[in-house]
């Protein structure tokens, strides 16, 4: 889901294996993200290639370019939005729908960072950074939008495609990215999490007012 990983809760032996040949695809991505990821630590994302990721990830660069078509795509494209879905559909059909949007990313973002602190932190750092993986993320921010639609409308039975559902859906996902770099920015200081319920908290209940 880009910029936050999805939760996990539901246990692995709950969902059908993969096969071999889905296996070895997502081993082949791991391998050429974590790559990517330890080359801009050693020498910063400017500089680093997709032939110096391939050999890294011992492939060949046109097996990168196959699984990724950008060298930003490899930053900001994980393999969770299916799980994402799973989570949110399997939350109580009578709870409120912001609670459940509340559930679930928290727990999904809480998850990213603390299976892989050090990249939740360098993937927010070049969301403020550099401009070409900003670019990239907003363009990307309106796949896993058409997924929150799809399950706003089973939840709520609107229309996916309503102005209201789009409106509503792309403040969450803008507000999940402003609140990535708003943590970056701060030198991560602070709970992701903790700051995503600030955000949540504005979404569903307006500004706050200030005494003059």
């Amino acid at each position: 889901m880009n910029s936050m990983t999805a939760a996990r809760s539901t246990s692995p032996a709950d969902r059908p294996q993969l096969g071999l040949r889905e296996r070895k695809k997502i081993k082949t991505r791991e391998a050429i993200r974590d790559a990517t990821y330890a080359l801009i630590k050693e020498q910063g994302y400017d500089a680093t290639t997709i032939d110096q990721i391939a050999e890294r990830a011992e492939v060949s660069p046109s097996t990168v370019f196959r699984y990724f078509p950008t060298k930003e795509d490899i930053v900001l494209t994980d393999e969770y939005d299916p799980i994402l879905m799973e989570e949110l559909r399997a939350r109580p059909a009578d709870e409120p729908w912001p609670q459940t949007v509340r559930h679930v990313m928290r727990e999904a973002v809480r998850t990213g960072i603390e299976e892989d602190p050090e990249v939740a932190r360098i993937r927010t750092r070049l969301l403020v950074d550099v401009p070409a993986v900003r670019s990239r993320m907003m363009e990307s921010m309106s796949v896993t939008g058409r997924m929150f639609a799809t399950a706003i409308s089973e939840r709520t039975g609107l229309d996916p495609d309503s102005l209201e559902v789009r409106v509503y859906t792309m403040s969450l996902i803008g507000g999940l990215m402003e609140t990535s770099m708003f943590w970056a920015e701060h030198g991560h200081r602070g709970d992701f999490p903790d700051l995503l319920d600030r955000a949540l908290d504005i979404l569903q209940n307006g500004l706050p007012v200030q005494n003059r």
